[in-house]
C-alpha cells in the first residue's frame, strides 16, 4: 500500500453513475480509486495489481461477482473484498464468504455508510499485512510464543464474527467482542459454564454433540434467534479442537449474523406468494366465462357473449400487463436494464405524457396545469424511462382524482436536485396506506377505489427508476383531499448542461 494515500480501491461495477459517484466520494476521503466497468475488466485488473480493497457489484452481465471475487482473492488473498448488492440470497452471501468476501453493502447506500464500511476494511488491511509482515519476522528470527499469542490475538479481536472458546470443562475458555455484540451481552467472565449467558439451544447441543460423547465429532452449524420476532439471528458453527491424542480439547464456536440474509429471504418468500395471488384472480374469472361460453345449453345471447369476450380481454390485458411490470422489476434488481443516458428537458416529457392522457381528462372533466412554456429544466436519464416514471404518476393522478378536479405538474430547481411535483386534488390516502404506498401490490382501498382497476405495482417501478439515478421520491396526502408525489433528480452542473 503505497504511503501519500489513504489506500487504492478497485470498483467494479457496470453501472457507470454508481462507479462515478463512488470514485468522487473515495477521492475525497482521500483514497486512490481504480474503476473497472465489467466483470472481465475488474478480474484483469483485480489480478494484475493488489489492491487494498475491491468493492464488487454482485450482479453483471458478463462475468457475475461471485467470479471476479474468487479470482482476485486467489491471486491475492490479502485483498480485502466488499460485495455490493440490492438483493442478495443467503445461499450467495455463503458462497461469497467461503471465497473469502468480507461483507456486504446493500444498495442503495449512503456515503456514510460506504465510508464506514471501507473504513474497516482498510483497518482490516493493515492488520492482515501487519500480521504477513510479523509471520515473515517470526519465521526469520523465531520471536517467543508469547508474542505470538498476542497476534493471534490482535487478529482474533479485529473479525467481525464472533469467535468463542469452550474448554473441555464446558467452560468459556476465550471470546472476542465481536461475540459480545453478536449475544447481545456487555461482558462475559472466563470460566462460567456454557449453560449461563449462553442460550439454552446451544448449551445442549454442545453437549449432546461433543462432550457427552466418546467419538470424535465434526463441524456442524445451527441457526439462533437470539432476539424475539426475527430481530437478530445467528449462524453457529461449532468445531472440535483435538489434543495430540486425539481426544477433545474443547469446542470453538463462530458466529456470524444471517439477520439481514434471513430478511431478504422472508421478503423474496412474500414477494412470490403476492405474485402467485394476484395472477391466480384474473386467469380464473376468465377461465370463467369461457366456460360459460363453451356450454351451448346455456343458451347465451350474442351480446352477452360479446360481454363475456371484452370482460375476458380486459383481465387478460390486465394480467399481460402485470406480467410486463413484474418482468420490469426483476430487471431492475438484477440491473439488468439497459439505458440511453442522455440530457432530457423535463418540460417537452411533461407535454408529452399530458397528450396521452387527453381522452381520460376529458372523460373526468379534470384541467391540468403545466409547466410554462418558458420554463426549461434539464436532467439526464433513459428518455423512455423518464417517460414511464411520468406517465405513472400522471396515470395515478388521473385515477384517483375526482370529477372537475385538478391536476398541477410544477418543476423547480436548487443547488442540487430538480424537483418535479404531480398534484392532484383527488381522494388522498389514509396515514397507514402511505406506509406502504411503495410495496408490489399494494392498492389502497376505501369507498373510492373499490371500482379503479391497477396492477399495484406502478409506484414500485416508480421508486426503482427514480434511486436507479441516486434520485429520491416524497409522498404528500390528506385522505379526502387529494396526494402529492414529489421527485427530486441530481442536478447536472452547468457546464455539463
Amino acid at each position: 500500500m503505497v504511503e501519500d494515500c489513504k489506500g487504492h480501491i478497485l470498483v467494479v461495477d457496470d453501472e457507470e453513475a454508481l462507479r462515478t459517484a463512488v470514485r468522487r466520494i473515495l477521492e475525497m476521503e482521500g483514497f486512490e480509486v481504480k474503476e473497472a466497468h465489467n466483470g472481465s475488466e475488474g478480474i484483469s485488473f483485480g489480478t494484475t495489481t493488489e489492491y487494498d480493497l475491491a468493492l464488487i457489484d454482485l450482479k453483471m452481465p458478463d462475468r457475475n461477482g461471485i467470479e471476479v471475487l474468487k479470482e482476485i482473492r486467489h491471486t491475492f488473498p490479502n485483498t480485502v473484498c466488499f460485495m455490493a448488492t440490492a438483493y442478495a440470497s443467503y445461499e450467495t452471501a455463503v458462497e461469497a464468504t467461503k471465497l473469502g468476501a468480507d461483507g456486504y453493502i446493500l444498495k442503495p447506500f449512503s456515503p456514510d455508510e460506504l465510508i464506514n464500511q471501507l473504513n474497516s476494511g482498510i483497518r482490516k488491511r493493515k492488520l492482515l499485512l501487519e500480521t504477513e509482515r510479523l509471520k515473515k519476522e517470526r519465521e526469520e528470527s523465531l520471536l517467543e510464543v508469547a508474542f505470538e499469542r498476542t497476534r493471534l490475538k490482535t487478529i482474533i479481536n479485529s473479525i467481525t464474527d464472533g469467535v468463542i472458546v469452550i474448554n473441555k470443562k464446558e467452560e468459556l475458555a476465550y471470546f472476542n467482542q465481536a461475540a459480545l455484540k453478536l449475544l447481545d451481552v456487555t461482558y462475559l467472565p472466563l470460566g462460567i459454564p456454557v449453560t449461563e449467558h449462553f442460550p439454552i439451544e446451544v448449551a445442549q447441543l454442545l453437549s449432546e454433540k461433543f462432550f457427552e460423547v466418546e467419538e470424535q465429532q465434526s463441524s456442524f452449524s445451527i441457526e439462533v434467534e437470539i432476539k424475539p420476532n426475527n430481530e437478530l439471528i445467528l449462524e453457529a458453527t461449532f468445531s472440535p479442537i483435538l489434543q495430540a491424542d486425539g481426544k477433545l480439547a474443547g469446542v470453538v464456536v463462530v458466529l456470524k449474523n444471517i439477520t439481514e440474509f434471513k430478511r431478504l429471504e422472508l421478503i423474496k418468500s412474500q414477494f412470490v406468494s403476492m405474485v402467485a395471488h394476484e395472477l391466480k384472480a384474473p386467469i380464473a374469472a376468465s377461465i370463467g366465462f369461457i366456460d360459460i361460453m363453451r356450454k351451448p345449453e346455456l343458451n347465451i345471447s350474442q351480446e352477452q357473449q360479446i360481454d363475456f369476450l371484452n370482460r375476458t380481454h380486459g383481465r387478460l390485458q390486465s394480467l399481460l400487463t402485470m406480467v410486463n411490470d413484474l418482468l420490469d422489476i426483476s430487471r431492475m434488481e438484477l440491473n439488468k436494464v439497459t439505458r440511453e443516458i442522455k440530457e432530457v428537458i423535463v418540460e417537452e416529457t411533461i407535454a408529452e405524457v399530458a397528450g396521452l392522457f387527453t381522452v381520460e381528462l376529458q372523460k373526468k372533466d379534470l384541467t391540468l396545469s403545466l409547466p410554462g412554456p418558458d420554463e426549461k429544466h434539464i436532467i439526464k436519464v433513459d428518455q423512455n424511462e423518464f417517460l414511464r416514471l411520468l406517465t405513472n404518476l400522471v396515470s395515478n393522478a388521473i385515477k384517483y382524482n375526482k370529477e372537475h378536479g385538478t391536476i398541477y405538474i410544477t418543476v423547480k430547481a436548487d443547488a442540487y436536485y430538480t424537483v418535479i411535483s404531480v398534484r392532484d386534488t383527488g381522494i388522498g390516502l389514509r396515514p397507514e396506506d402511505k406506509d406502504r404506498l411503495f410495496s408490489e401490490f399494494f392498492r389502497a382501498k376505501n369507498e373510492f377505489t373499490k371500482n379503479i382497476h391497477g396492477t399495484g405495482l406502478g409506484l414500485s417501478i416508480v421508486k426503482r427508476i427514480i434511486e436507479a439515478y441516486s434520485g429520491k421520491i416524497e409522498c404528500q396526502s390528506t385522505y379526502g383531499e387529494g396526494t402529492e408525489f414529489i421527485i427530486s433528480f441530481p442536478v447536472i452542473p452547468i457546464e455539463q448542461a
